[in-house]
């Protein structure tokens, strides 16, 4: 296979020679997957040290853990699992409930909100506001509406992925959003 086709091919192809330690085919994997599980992580916490380090150790066990999985059509399913799994492990090891955030910033925000002019300014104001309140949300929440809003995963796939029933994931999201909802008010 040549390189372009480890660059622009498959991701079932590519899946599919992982499985069997086709080195190049890994490596293709993680180039294409680093953002993307670099995004969901930025949204589960605010550090960087630590969504980098998270970024890295999922990208380490998918690597190493690729052969382990079973279809090749439910890699994106099994990736996020192994996203969530090593955010749960990494709360767990650091006793974490929510993400650290100084109490008056997301105030500060709100306060400064519309106070410089144009409108890249203001949209950049709202992302910011948007983003700490999601990391105000319990990780019980945030997770499951991370991966519907952000991934756009079925609430079946977020059940498997965060190993909750239907039911549970369907509260979770529906808790968050009525959250963000009440923290945003004035905004959106």
């Amino acid at each position: 296979m040549s390189n372009s086709a480890y660059k622009n091919g498959n991701i079932t192809t590519l899946v599919e020679l992982a499985k069997t330690g086709d080195i190049k085919a890994i490596e293709a994997l993680i180039r294409r997957e680093q953002k993307h599980i670099y995004a969901i992580f930025s949204h589960l916490t605010s550090k960087r040290e630590d969504i980098a380090d998270l970024t890295q150790e999922a990208l380490l066990k998918m690597a190493k853990n690729i052969g382990k999985l079973k279809n090749p059509e439910h890699f994106r399913q099994w990736l996020n699992r192994i996203i969530a799994n090593s955010f749960n492990d990494f709360t767990k090891k650091n006793k974490l409930n929510i993400v650290d955030f100084k109490e008056n910033e997301l105030e500060e925000i709100k306060d400064k909100i519309g106070c410089e002019p144009g409108e890249r300014c203001i949209f950049m104001e709202i992302e910011k506001l948007i983003r700490l309140a999601m990391l105000a949300l319990p990780l019980n929440l945030r997770l499951p509406l991370i991966l519907r809003e952000y991934q756009g995963m079925s609430y079946e796939d977020i059940s498997k992925v965060t190993n909750s029933a239907l039911g549970t994931v369907k509260s979770r999201i529906s808790r968050a959003r009525l959250r963000l909802r009440e923290e945003l008010n004035d905004f959106i």
